[in-house]
């Protein structure tokens, strides 16, 4: 079998821990410290977080969507095809390593999204954003750690608290949805979503194509009156 070779290490900003790039073939993987993050094996359920959002948001017109995390690409460039020539994807991504790795080694795996005239990259936290825009959004969507219950950062929690939800709701324009990726269900961040004023539809997708691998959630919560 062929080995994985490490390619680049950085620092998360505002914590100890490390995110490691590895490669074996044509295989990529994000690893925070021993924790696979990502795979470029497995990315079904990132190209569906974009996929569901953009359907929601199909009658906008000129729609501007929001991606929290750029991971590996992948959702950028599912919004990109499901917006049409119209749309313009804002992608914020906290570590400025991931983006660099995005526009090295693992720019041909999306097929190169941030080359994209009507991609915006935002290095820097997406919560800033979220918490100085109003009504700047068609959709939110959010892959950021692992979901509700954050392993990379502490500050992420904040994203997922009824004050996070509120301030992406804000960010929201009228009618528009928060899409958010999650390794798996919680019944009680479903709650905190309604509470938080969006009607909401919890979708179980897998992590590969052709109904292949783990099953992940998707919260599609739309923006209530």
């Amino acid at each position: 079998m062929i080995p994985w070779v490490l390619l680049d290490t950085v620092t998360v900003p505002g914590s100890k821990s490390e995110l490691r790039l590895f490669q074996r073939g044509d295989e990529f993987a994000i690893r925070l410290d021993r924790c696979e993050l990502m795979n470029s094996r497995m990315h079904g359920s990132e190209d569906a977080l974009a996929e569901l959002a953009c359907a929601k948001i199909a009658g906008c017109p000129s729609p501007c969507v929001l991606v929290g995390g750029l991971g590996m690409g992948y959702t950028a460039a599912a919004a990109l095809k499901h917006l049409g020539p119209d749309g313009r994807v804002v992608v914020a991504e906290l570590v400025p390593a991931v983006v660099a790795w995005n526009k090295g080694p693992l720019a041909d795996l999306a097929g190169r999204p941030l080359e994209n005239a009507r991609v915006f990259v935002r290095e820097g936290d997406v919560a800033e954003i979220l918490r100085s825009e109003r009504a700047a959004y068609d959709a939110i969507l959010m892959d950021v750690d692992n979901g509700p219950e954050g392993i990379a950062l502490k500050s992420n929690n904040w994203l997922y608290s009824q004050a996070g939800l509120g301030a992406a709701r804000t960010a929201l324009r009228p009618a528009g949805v928060l899409a958010i990726w999650s390794i798996s269900s919680d019944r009680g961040f479903t709650q905190r979503l309604r509470d938080t004023g969006f009607d909401v539809e919890e979708v179980r997708v897998r992590s590969r194509s052709l109904s292949k691998g783990a099953r992940h959630t998707i919260w599609l919560a739309e923006r209530s009156s």
